[in-house]
């Protein structure tokens, strides 16, 4: 099952479920799937369960909804202040090609690795403990709140301060905070996370600052589990034409910890289980167009695929003409 968010002509929210690529079936009475999995929480039934209860007859056309610009993210809050953008990165095995490589350098004297490096052994080595076991920390990131969320077919935008903006195509875990806290994953979707590249080649410390904000994901949720492994493709179109392509792996056999641990790491900490919330997790990547030489330009198209998902992810980058001002601070 995949959902979809979007808006109709008139401007009024709406929730479907996706029946083909032309395709969409209206939920009933359902706004937002934010709302839709809190009442199928308080119901004690699956997300599933309760979309099916509530299908209607009208059917509306998949593509006009995206070529008009009407999609939304799939899942949202009303207050973007409750909605958390975070992402764990390290965790991906990579090509095999990659893979051979990277352990040839984990065989290295341990004091001969880089932090990056000493990071992903500890994924390797601790980050898929037994069922009901806590395993190593991953690595974490902040990105922001929904307010920084492009909407799929929307713009990416580059600040001016920013040396690069690449796509980053990951998967993206959809959480839900219940009435008693409890964590209610909702799904997965497609994710472009966006950062600054040639910053974060500068210094690994500059993570944080690399994280350009501005992120995308969907257009479909996937409602249940996703498959262990996947393969999708990302692509850059200029001008019409492919600039670049390349499969990326992503799933929980591609990488280097459970999704399990992933979300432990996240959600044990009581200020992301307060009731209503919503959580936007991406689960990193091991593909960059950036790797390969790349650099993108203003008017870019990030293309996001992969078998399973639905309508691939797209959005243009726009970078910023703004000047890169001092930000003026007045003392009270």
């Amino acid at each position: 099952m995949r959902l979809v968010q979007f808006l109709t002509p008139k401007g009024k929210r709406r929730v479907g479920l996706v029946v083909d690529e032309n395709t969409v079936r209206v939920v009933k009475k359902a706004e937002s799937v934010r709302g839709l999995a809190l009442e199928a929480a308080r119901a004690r039934a699956s997300l599933a369960e309760w979309v099916r209860a509530r299908l209607s007859d009208k059917t509306v056309d998949y593509a006009a909804i995206a070529s008009e610009g009407r999609l939304l993210p799939p899942l949202d809050h009303p207050d973007p202040a409750h909605c958390f953008i975070t992402g764990t990165g390290l965790d991906h095995l990579g090509s095999a090609q990659a893979r051979d490589a990277m352990h040839a350098k984990l065989a290295a004297e341990a004091d001969s690795l880089t932090d990056s490096m000493k990071m992903f052994r500890l994924g390797l080595e601790g980050g898929k403990p037994a069922p009901g076991e806590i395993g190593v920390q991953p690595e974490w990131f902040y990105k922001g709140d929904s307010s920084v969320v492009a909407p799929p077919g929307g713009d990416l935008l580059s600040p001016p301060w920013a040396l690069d903006g690449g796509e980053e195509p990951e998967l993206v875990g959809l959480y839900v905070i219940g009435d008693g806290g409890e964590v209610l994953r909702v799904g997965f979707a497609l994710g472009n996370e966006f950062s600054d590249h040639v910053l974060e080649r500068q210094n690994y410390l500059y993570l944080a600052h690399s994280k350009l904000r501005a992120c995308s994901f969907g257009p479909e949720l996937l409602v249940g589990e996703p498959p262990a492994a996947i393969e999708g493709t990302s692509r850059i179109l200029r001008d019409g034409a492919e600039l670049w392509a390349a499969p990326f792996l992503t799933g929980e056999a591609n990488m280097t910890h459970t999704l399990a641990n992933i979300e432990h790491h996240h959600f044990k900490y009581p200020l992301f289980r307060r009731p209503g919330d919503v959580h936007c997790h991406y689960f990193g990547t091991a593909t960059l167009s950036f790797a390969a030489g790349v650099t993108t330009q203003d008017g870019d198209i990030f293309e996001i695929s992969a078998p399973g998902f639905g309508r691939p992810l797209q959005n243009r980058l726009v970078v910023s003409e703004d000047a890169d001002a001092l930000v003026a601070i007045r003392t009270l």
